[in-house]
């Protein structure tokens, strides 16, 4: 699908009024899209069945870019693990399964990080996708979304349904979820670092040891690749979308409590768990099918996202 046709398409985007859908909204916007329809919950479950084909009966799409998931950090995954499994599993049957019916053209899903097995070799290579059981914390997420790509593979196969499949590393920015019981990493930090230098605090406490290692691609860097995926790239294979370097939690919280001023101590608590050992992605595979290279650092996407939680909170 050429760069210039995908203004004229009729684009759905679920999710679409979340915290990397409003990126990918503004992204298509850039492109001269027009006709972008956002469902909302309140007016569709994407886990019904009868409800996603009503979607999808009136709005016709050309392309589906589909986003919406429930999600959440270690803990959430830990007290929610049916949910997440059954929510994201029946969201992605459904949005596959009614795009073929309505005839779209293409459907771009995104999967997670941590769909990859617990102990994958670092970098990440897509290859790996399916050499093991993911992180057990997060494995029925993870699981639920590796479901994802074979769906859209054998769709393509049996249907020729055009569906492509992207994995982003963990994404962070302004308008992430900072509610400490289901927020992930870059936020829960964020949020006690201020809180503590609001209340002058001179402790911090965070889960794990801060020995374990993250890869965190910007939430704008992320609906940036999202767009040129969905222009340039129309095979089957999945794709990694990151930035290509992993840091460890410990020097993530050192970084974030600097940029908030925050000079206390902070407290690891080893009881809780690390999740997966280490994250960090080839990102080859994207730069060369759809040319997509990440260009905001991390210290740069940390302080944007601090200022806009300051003003926000």
């Amino acid at each position: 699908m050429p760069t210039e046709a995908l203004a004229a398409k009729k684009i759905l985007v679920t999710g679409g009024a979340g915290f990397l859908g409003r990126q990918v909204v503004a992204a298509l916007e850039r492109r001269g899209c027009k006709s972008i329809i956002v469902p909302r919950r309140v007016d569709t479950d994407l886990t019904d069945s009868a409800s996603t084909r009503q979607l999808f009966s009136t709005a016709k799409p050309d392309v589906v870019i589909h986003l919406a998931a429930e999600v959440g950090g270690i803990g959430a995954n830990q007290q929610n693990p049916g949910r997440f499994l059954y929510a994201n599993m029946m969201m992605g049957a459904n949005v596959i399964e009614e795009a073929r019916r309505a005839g779209t053209k293409k459907v771009t899903v995104i999967g997670t990080v941590c769909a990859y097995p617990k102990f994958t070799p670092v970098p990440f290579k897509e290859d790996d996708l399916w050499n093991g059981y993911p992180e057990e914390t997060n494995a029925p997420y993870g699981l639920a979304k590796r479901l994802m790509l074979v769906m859209g593979q054998a769709y393509r196969q049996q249907y020729g349904l055009n569906t492509i499949y992207l994995l982003p590393a963990n994404l962070y920015g302004p308008h992430d979820n900072f509610d400490l019981q289901t927020s992930h990493v870059i936020p829960a930090i964020v949020r006690k670092c201020v809180d503590a230098v609001r209340a002058n605090q001179g402790e911090v406490a965070l889960w794990g040891t801060g020995e374990a290692s993250r890869e965190f691609l910007y939430v704008s860097d992320a609906a940036e690749a999202i767009a040129l995926a969905t222009e340039r790239y129309d095979g089957s294979d999945p794709v990694n979308l990151g930035v290509g370097s992993e840091v460890k939690i410990r020097e993530l919280a050192q970084l974030i409590a600097k940029l908030t001023g925050f000079k206390g101590r902070i407290k690891w608590d080893s009881g809780k768990p690390d999740g997966q050992p280490r994250r960090s992605l080839d990102v080859s595979r994207a730069k060369q099918l759809f040319g997509f290279e990440a260009t905001t650092a991390l210290r740069d996407g940390l302080q944007t996202t601090i200022e806009w939680y300051l003003k926000s909170f």
